[in-house]
């Protein structure tokens, strides 16, 4: 699988990056200040998505006593800390001719803020605690205790009175924007979600042979790769 995410990432966030930066036309207010949406969007979505993977696969890993579920929690929760940064920092790009300034306390971002303090403190469990098993119960509780924020971060701009534009992707309603500046959106999208499964398939395929670094299977497959 991972051959195939990997070239479908590349393809999309081409394809998306170029159309979204030279073709999509111009937002009437925002002018072209306006495309940075298509990297800021995907990565806020995205980064709230794979804190609830996390969460379902703490659920697994805790009920089911799945090893691979709290490996995907280790590996993943760099991942989203990282795009949760490019979330914050692309809206403070954003923020800046919108709003006239780089950040506010606003509901949006300062709950964004927190998710992506909690995405370190998830990475700080690991790293701290010694015990693998331990680490893993403890990172998964996070993750369980964590996701209580998705819901803030989604509804906050309904709850408050809040600087940030309502959600522009739903499911249960058409775009808010012209079709040709959404599409792009939409490409990018799917490259985010492909370029995470990449780098969670590459970061996973790592983890397990480090972990199983001394059983059989393991210098059989390393000899066969020395070998080709």
């Amino acid at each position: 699988m991972l051959p195939w995410f990997g070239w479908a990432s590349l393809l999309l966030l081409v394809v998306g990056t170029v159309w979204g930066l030279a073709f999509a036309p111009s937002d009437f207010r925002q002018g072209n200040s306006f495309r940075i949406f298509y990297i800021h969007v995907p990565s806020a979505i995205l980064a709230q998505s794979v804190f609830m993977m996390m969460a379902v696969a703490a659920v697994v890993g805790l009920v089911w006593r799945m090893k691979l579920a709290f490996m995907f929690i280790r590996v993943a929760a760099p991942i989203g800390a990282s795009i949760t940064f490019l979330a914050l920092f692309t809206g403070a790009v954003w923020g800046k001719p919108t709003w006239g300034t780089w950040w506010v306390w606003d509901a949006r971002l300062t709950s964004t803020l927190i998710q992506f303090f909690i995405y370190l403190a998830i990475i700080g469990l690991f790293e701290a605690i010694e015990n693998m098993e331990t680490a893993a119960r403890t990172a998964a509780v996070a993750c369980i205790v964590g996701v209580v924020n998705l819901p803030i971060i989604k509804f906050s701009v309904n709850w408050w009175n809040t600087l940030h534009q309502p959600a522009t992707f739903k499911l249960t309603e058409p775009p808010s924007m012209a079709t040709e500046m959404w599409l792009p959106g939409l490409v990018m999208l799917l490259g985010f979600y492909s370029l995470f499964a990449t780098l969670v398939l590459m970061r996973m395929r790592n983890g397990i042979l480090l972990q199983e670094r001394r059983t059989n299977w393991v210098r059989e497959y390393l000899e066969k790769q020395r070998v080709l």
